[in-house]
């Protein structure tokens, strides 16, 4: 009877904690189920917050940037402008010919940009080669009024870009060739690596416009000597570009050169030439996106070694010889010795002077052939040189 009794007493006790056993894990699974459901409501309140709050920020970015399409806010110390709502950003026209020239883009950007290539020779459009004529200044053109005269009426065949000290603002009219032409600039310093840099950016923007197929780069102090069909029709029927590129076995030549430039460049191929360049597609190309002897420059051709003098001519004579006439377009006198060259004012100029320019009797190669025009730019002229230069445009310049 104990043992019987015990047993029942056991079994109860088992019943009872079997229940509340169950009952535990039922409360557990309650509890869990607010728990949830309260974290769901939550959640939706959130989100729908969120979204009410950023939906009206975006509302308001919107809006901001519709209603101030033309101003111009700064971006890493670059003027942006955004594209106008009438125009197709992604359109071809658009890609193939960049109306605005105040982009965000840095220099390395820029010159990935710059650089590529399309693999399909044959284009999509009707294509007129122009020429880009690039000016690097650090103020105003004053010679603007003559080369607008130069310019007129040949809209079609040329593109200008402006690289002017940051904050400068070139005053051109808005019929001008020259309106809404700067491209975004850095400071630079004369004999130092940034002279490089600003051709390369000069270089660059222009090549964002695939028309472009010639690429001339000038000063404030530079003018035309011929009209524009002749230098239009002699650049692009150019088998060469014109960077002057030789070897100047003295102190201002290979003097220049540096052994801590090893044995990435070596001395045999050191050359010197003049600033003032015009490169085809092809090498413009090259030269925004060269990496390698950029770097060796900018490290070891330091004062009194200048980069804007030795880059050009070493780089393309060690590797694009071929592609090169290895002589300038540009005139310039170096007679008087020093730094700089000879600088040319008002009475300095008559139609002897600038006839001895366009032909002073001595012939060069062009393709294949010699020709006695040699120089179709020159420099440098003072600002008291336009009006005279003005006078002997239609006469001797003939445009």
């Amino acid at each position: 009877m104990y043992f019987k009794a015990m047993a029942r007493s056991r079994g109860e006790k088992e019943d009872c904690y079997d229940k509340s056993t169950g009952l535990i894990k039922l409360l557990q699974l309650l509890s869990f189920l607010v728990v949830f459901v309260v974290g769901v409501v939550i959640g939706l309140a959130t989100s729908a917050h969120i979204n009410r709050h950023f939906g009206a920020q975006t509302e308001i970015l919107i809006n901001h940037f519709s209603s101030s399409s033309r101003e111009t806010p700064h971006h890493q110390g670059v003027v942006v402008q955004s594209c106008e709502r009438r125009v197709d950003c992604l359109s071809m026209e658009t890609f193939l010919e960049p109306k605005n020239l105040t982009h965000g883009m840095p220099d390395n950007e820029l010159f990935w940009r710059a650089s590529m290539v399309p693999a399909k020779k044959a284009y999509p459009y009707q294509r007129v080669p122009k020429v880009a004529f690039m000016f690097m200044t650090r103020g105003p053109l004053p010679l603007m009024p003559l080369w607008e005269r130069f310019f007129q009426g040949h809209d079609k065949l040329f593109s200008v870009y402006v690289h002017v000290v940051p904050g400068y603002k070139l005053n051109a009219s808005t019929t001008s060739p020259f309106y809404r032409r700067q491209i975004p600039s850095q400071p630079v310093s004369w004999g130092t690596i940034t002279l490089i840099d600003a051709e390369r950016r000069l270089l660059a923007n222009a090549l964002l416009d695939f028309s472009n197929e010639c690429f001339v780069l000038l000063s404030e102090s530079c003018i035309p000597v011929y009209n524009f069909p002749t230098v239009y029709k002699y650049l692009i029927g150019a088998n060469y570009s014109f960077v002057e590129s030789y070897d100047d076995p003295g102190r201002y030549g290979r003097g220049r050169y540096s052994r801590k430039m090893l044995p990435d460049i070596q001395l045999y191929q050191w050359r010197k030439g003049s600033q003032w360049f015009e490169l085809g597609r092809t090498l413009a190309t090259l030269i925004v996106s060269e990496v390698q002897y950029y770097t060796v420059f900018s490290k070891y051709c330091l004062p009194a070694c200048y980069p804007d003098e030795h880059y050009m001519p070493t780089y393309f004579n060690m590797f694009h010889g071929s592609l090169n006439s290895n002589r300038t377009v540009t005139w310039v006198d170096w007679s008087l010795g020093g730094p700089h060259p000879a600088t040319y004012g008002g009475d300095n100029i008559t139609e002897d002077f600038i006839r001895s320019i366009r032909n002073n009797g001595a012939l060069c190669q062009y393709n294949s052939e010699m020709t006695s025009i040699c120089y179709l730019f020159a420099r440098k002229f003072a600002p008291t040189a336009l009006e005279p230069l003005l006078e002997l445009a239609s006469s001797v310049m003939e445009f």
